[in-house]
């Protein structure tokens, strides 16, 4: 089994996001934890019952972002629906807390007995739009995974992510930020566009593969007619903006377009 299918069941992998309703004390929050429950068990379901391979569980409604730090009652209720979604589905599990709450997404993961977590922050610093993430994440993140005994929980680092400017490390290309993840104990890399639903820059996908023999994600901008070009260097395509209703983030699903993106990977896998 490669490292990939370790992680999602599979080679070329199809992982969807599943973007939680606002959570109790965020500024949009509007819903109680029992339709946020029912909302986000539905949402995966759909992508479960249209094909895709794994799922990710993050606070994307939750703007404006913390940093790091998000309280207890986003990683208490981030529990709540991990637990409900995995006695829901079987499907690989993952979780994301925004921003940069590795050590909660972490400690969410463990407890909803998830395979692994995005993380951001894990190599090198760069300034965000909730501001300066200063100090690298990865020696006090595998640190708290071996304390906890959740070796087990997979961590996928994003580099050169989005929504950020990387005016610090202008001088580090993609590659070397790949090595760098995977010589601090990453156990995946994700390349992103410059924000939510941005295409990538093929070529930083092909940097990265060389620099790296990890499992290599696709974690924005990914769309039907993407799939084949990506899927030439990357192992699994995170998907959050184009099964959406007219393909943004913030609408409710679409079981059409969900299946049509199913349909698309499928037919890069048979050729």
């Amino acid at each position: 089994m490669t490292q990939a299918a370790d992680i999602f069941g599979r080679d070329k992998a199809l992982v969807g996001m599943v973007h939680l309703p606002a959570l109790p004390g965020t500024p949009g929050s509007q819903l109680d934890m029992s339709a946020i429950i029912e909302q986000a068990t539905a949402e995966s379901i759909l992508l479960t019952e249209s094909g895709f391979d794994a799922l990710l569980i993050e606070n994307m409604h939750d703007v404006p972002y913390l940093q790091r730090n998000v309280g207890p009652e986003i990683v208490a209720a981030m529990t709540i629906v991990a637990c409900a979604i995995r006695r829901a589905v079987e499907l690989p599990l993952g979780v994301q807390v925004l921003a940069g709450a590795n050590h909660d997404a972490l400690a969410i993961a463990h407890a909803a007995n998830a395979e692994f977590i995005r993380v951001e922050g894990f190599v090198f610093s760069a300034v965000a739009d909730e501001g300066l993430l200063e100090k690298a994440d990865a020696g006090p993140l595998l640190r708290y995974r071996k304390q906890i005994g959740a070796e087990r929980i997979k961590i996928l680092a994003d580099i050169k992510k989005k929504h950020s400017s990387h005016a610090l490390t202008a001088d580090i290309d993609v590659g070397e930020m790949a090595k760098a993840a995977e010589f601090f104990g990453a156990d995946g890399v994700i390349i992103t566009g410059i924000a939510t639903g941005q295409s990538i820059r093929i070529d930083d996908l092909g940097t990265a593969r060389i620099a790296t023999q990890l499992p290599l994600l696709v974690g924005s901008g990914v769309t039907p007619d993407s799939v084949a070009n990506l899927y030439a260097y990357a192992d699994a395509l995170i998907v959050g903006s184009w099964y959406k209703r007219d393909g943004l983030w913030s609408n409710p699903p679409c079981p059409e377009r969900a299946k049509e993106l199913v349909e698309a990977v499928r037919e890069v896998r048979s050729s």
